[in-house]
């Protein structure tokens, strides 16, 4: 990314095997959340081994570590989930359908409450390889177009069906805040609508307190220069799903909002409560 906005920048790879690598076949929510796949990464540029760090932002903790910033979130990609092997108005009362995801669980079981579920770990090809063990699998659509995977059945899960895991789509480039020429470099590659969403979706879950452990999930994007946020929320197991939808003109003000509806979470007035960004409310 950086070698395209910056002709004839070198740049060098630092390969970084992550604990949620190591444990590949344990569940999110024992080895805690989705901080397992960018510890290591942070650390790394926190250190000086590395200075910047490439992330899934669905990945990211909803509060940045000290010394980091969010330098650059390009433009995003496919956003919605997809169901692999098989069609959801097609699968059989009683399917096993696979997922880590207690946000996807809880959104299938509304619309099919017969439905049974699995654990799924692993990367893409790993759960493609799985796939047939199942009567279907829920993966992001954007890993298996980043990856080129095309599998014989698919069926894209619009937002309307599924909302996404915040910040799904989208990748953050993270490096050390007190790095003004690496941080002004990373704004070449700022999709500015893009992080204005990403901002939206941090700061509903930064209110929430979690992570990805968290049934929970928000979609934003902008409609006549305000940002559209919208949200499910399961409060407690056995309680139906909340749902909602929030326009404000700040990113921030919006993911506060929608959390507020949902989860009635005490959110602060102040824009830069949640460490979403660098610099301001964007």
């Amino acid at each position: 990314m950086l070698s395209v906005a910056h002709p004839g920048l070198i740049t060098e790879a630092v390969p970084i095997r992550t604990e949620g690598d190591r444990l590949a076949d344990a569940s999110l929510a024992d080895i805690g959340g989705k901080g397992v796949f960018v510890r290591a990464l942070q650390a790394a540029v926190l250190e000086g081994r590395a200075d910047v760090a490439v992330h899934s932002a669905k990945d990211l903790p909803s509060v940045t570590p000290a010394g980091l910033c969010i330098a650059a979130v390009p433009a995003r990609g496919e956003v919605r989930d997809a169901l692999v092997g098989g069609r959801l108005a097609d699968l059989p009362a009683g399917a096993v359908v696979a997922t880590g995801s207690a946000r996807r669980r809880v959104q299938l079981a509304e619309r099919r409450p017969d439905l049974r579920f699995a654990d799924l770990r692993g990367n893409i090809d790993t759960r493609l390889a799985k796939a047939a063990d199942f009567d279907a699998v829920v993966m992001a659509l954007v890993a298996l177009e980043r990856l080129g995977r095309r599998p014989a059945v698919l069926q894209a899960l619009g937002v309307d069906v599924m909302v996404p895991q915040v910040g799904q789509g989208a990748l953050a480039v993270e490096c050390r805040a007190t790095d003004a020429g690496l941080r002004r470099l990373l704004a070449g590659i700022e999709d500015p609508a893009a992080r204005r969403c990403v901002d939206a979706e941090r700061a509903f879950l930064a209110a929430l307190g979690g992570d990805c452990t968290i049934p929970a999930g928000a979609h934003a994007h902008l409609a006549g220069g305000a940002v559209h946020v919208r949200g499910v929320l399961a409060p407690a197991e056995g309680e139906p799903l909340r749902h909602a939808e929030v326009s404000d003109g700040s990113a921030v003000q919006a993911g506060l909002r929608l959390a507020e509806l949902l989860a009635g979470a005490t959110a602060s007035e102040s824009e830069d409560a949640p460490t979403v960004e660098c610099d301001g409310d964007a």
